[in-house]
């Protein structure tokens, strides 16, 4: 019998294990080490899908594929894995272009660029290509799989 804790610790688990990695991915993919990023948004494996593809799954799981409870869950988990894809990937994409046309205005003419908003620091990346959220939704697949098989 699955206890009340697998769903939030398939998610919870999911999700650090995600974050976790990214460092080593993105060492593997540069050579470059940088563990600030796994406090980061963005990159791979997508942290958001992974937790909420092993929370759907887990629900799945332990109450039954075909129970409302899991419907809701999946519907969240696909809502939440294209949002990440699209909507906070393309506002990330919008903020690297308003930063290189500030900077090539201020640079091309004659025109002051002095109020605060313009140095306003914001993240690069907020969202995630596809294979990221690929890579999340595996992983949070085999994290809830994985504890249901050791419990």
């Amino acid at each position: 019998m699955l206890g009340n804790w697998y769903t939030i610790v398939s998610s919870f688990l999911a999700i650090v294990l995600a974050q976790v990695s990214k460092p080593l991915f993105q060492y593997l993919l540069t050579r470059k080490w940088d563990p600030k990023l796994a406090l980061a948004s963005g990159g791979f494996p997508s942290s958001h899908s992974a937790g909420v593809f092993a929370c759907a799954l887990a629900i799945g799981l332990k109450h039954n594929f075909q129970s409302d409870l899991f419907a809701a869950s999946l519907v969240f988990a696909i809502v939440i894995a294209y949002d990440a894809m699209n909507v906070r990937y393309y506002a990330g994409q919008n903020i690297q272009i308003t930063r290189q046309l500030i900077k090539d205005i201020s640079e091309l003419s004659q025109i002051k660029l002095d109020d605060p908003i313009y140095f306003t620091k914001m993240k690069d990346v907020l969202g995630h290509k596809r294979i990221e959220v690929f890579g999340g939704i595996i992983l949070g697949l085999a994290t809830a799989a994985i504890l249901y098989l050791l419990v």
